[in-house]
């Protein structure tokens, strides 16, 4: 998959250190996957939440994170929308953000 943006994933980890190795492993996973529909997503992680539209919420690092994707099927890309922790992340909209 290609992934938009890497940059904001490292971004999230240089101000939250703790979240680095998790994120770091996702994206490396992400990366190489080949995710045709939500049910190829949920095969690989299966307590992620799928949402309308192409929306993917992952757990990273035990749910201490979430992160937010719009996922292009079609487009084998995967776009990144919000990284936080579960508090931050309580209070987003996730299906607009």
């Amino acid at each position: 998959m290609r992934i938009i943006s890497r940059k904001m994933i490292s971004d999230y980890w240089e101000g939250e250190p703790q979240s680095e190795d998790a994120l770091k492993a996702w994206y490396a996973e992400a990366k190489l996957a080949n995710w045709l529909t939500p049910t190829d997503v949920k095969q690989k992680y299966g307590k992620a939440s799928i949402l309308k539209d192409g929306r993917v919420i992952f757990d990273i690092s035990a749910n201490k994170y979430r992160l937010v994707t719009w996922i292009n099927y079609e487009f084998h890309t995967v776009y990144i929308r919000f990284i936080g922790t579960h508090k931050e992340y309580d209070k987003i909209d996730a299906q607009i953000i």
